[in-house]
């Protein structure tokens, strides 16, 4: 058979399992990511049925998806937005890294995989899934909720740091002298420092420049730019993703507005593509020997989570039940921890830290609605017993008990948060 007639039919054969798998997970509600791996794993090096003529456009495709979901996540905020968000939840910031990129560097060392691989794994369990998180939040009806403001913030602030993380990881992996990969560090920065200024400076500059009525033309010049952006960040040693960020954040207003819905279906097939690349160079034999260290990871940094969300709520305010979900609903890993994997899995550093990757990743994107709908639940139910439990079982005469179910309306009732 015809080389291009192999390729037709293999690609065709993928799109349409993504298609039949995403309505699946739409149906159960829920996300369609682990899904998407294992069909990787399935197609992939030991798998049931290898792709052969396909894989090299695969992966193009996969590069793709990663640059426009960063794109995408550009385009949710503003200059403006970024910089009140770094004033104000900063302090956030840095214990949602401590708290969660500590575990995986230490379980990595612990492997005994080096401090590179340290690095890698530190960005694996540190950074959030704004995708499943933003999708998880609109089917629970919470996008209005009190301490969504609080979970957005923590979202932005690990966004940013990927513009300087990401720099730092691409020059590890290349080996890199420490005086070139602090040029490209300093590179990064600026670069991100640059677009930023012109971005509150010139915003509108920008997007009336990119705007237009015909969404044809709209949708063809945002993304010529954001390829080209992105090619000449990767040409500076500087990540391709974090170039697409950059010009996320530079567009505003109706642009913004437009480019969003018209680059989402592309968003969503380019990134199919690079969850299912992922799993292709992934040999499932490969994933049972680090299995029990990955759900371990996968326990730990669930629990960090939790604890970043519901930190950084009670400082905003937010009542006891609020400070649970927003726990609840950070838990999920997806996108970019495969994507940071991704970086490590080309560049051939340690073979194990794929694996881990994808076991890491399917555990706490499938728990991660699972805690985002019971974390606040559990957390109430639990620490009723535990009040019934310490209630007195004599009673001093005209002392009557709190009731648990008073205390927690007390808890709502004096905070700016949402019973």
């Amino acid at each position: 058979m015809h080389s291009s007639a192999v390729f037709l039919i293999e690609f065709g054969a993928i799109i349409l399992g993504l298609g039949l798998l995403g309505r699946f997970a739409g149906r159960f509600q829920f996300s369609p990511i682990p899904l998407y791996l294992l069909a990787g794993l399935a197609f992939g090096k030991g798998g049931l049925l290898p792709l052969g003529t396909s894989e090299e456009f695969v992966a193009i495709g996969a590069e793709i998806g990663v640059i426009l979901l960063l794109l995408m996540l550009g385009l949710e905020y503003t200059a403006s937005d970024l910089v009140s968000n770094l004033k104000t939840q900063y302090r956030a910031g840095i214990v949602d890294a401590a708290l969660n990129a500590l575990p995986g560097a230490a379980m990595a060392l612990l492997l005994g995989w080096g401090p590179v691989a340290a690095v890698v794994l530190a960005g694996v369990t540190w950074i959030s899934s704004s995708g499943v998180i933003a999708k998880v939040m609109g089917d629970l009806g919470r996008l209005g909720n009190r301490e969504t403001p609080v979970i957005l913030s923590i979202l932005v602030l690990e966004d940013l740091a990927m513009a300087v993380y990401l720099p730092i990881i691409t020059a590890l992996l290349a080996g890199v002298s420490l005086a070139a990969g602090s040029l490209t560090l300093a590179i990064a920065l600026g670069v991100a420092g640059l677009v930023l200024f012109l971005a509150v400076r010139y915003g509108r500059v920008i997007s009336r420049f990119v705007s237009s009525d015909d969404p044809e033309k709209l949708l063809l010049v945002v993304l010529g730019l954001t390829l080209l952006v992105a090619g000449i960040a990767q040409q500076l040693q500087v990540s391709a993703a974090v170039g697409a960020f950059l010009v996320g954040i530079a567009l505003s207003g109706e642009v913004a507005e437009g480019a969003h819905s018209l680059l989402s279906p592309l968003r969503d097939l380019f990134a199919a593509v690079f969850f299912v690349f992922f799993g292709l160079h992934t040999d499932p034999a490969s994933i049972p020997p680090v299995l029990l260290p990955a759900l371990a990871l996968a326990v730990v940094t669930a629990g960090t989570k939790i604890a970043t969300g519901y930190w950084a709520a009670r400082r905003a305010g937010i009542s006891v039940k609020g400070r649970w979900r927003a726990g609840g609903t950070l838990v999920a890993r997806g996108e970019f921890s495969i994507v940071i994997a991704g970086l490590a899995v080309t560049a051939g550093i340690e073979p194990s830290l794929g694996p881990l990757a994808t076991a890491y990743v399917l555990v706490l994107v499938i728990l991660g609605p699972l805690t985002a709908r019971y974390t606040e639940p559990v957390a109430g139910y639990l620490t009723g017993r535990r009040r019934k439990r310490q209630m007195p079982e004599v009673l001093q005469p005209g002392l009557i008990p709190a009731q648990p179910q008073a205390m927690d309306a007390m808890d709502d009732s004096g905070t700016v948060g949402r019973p």
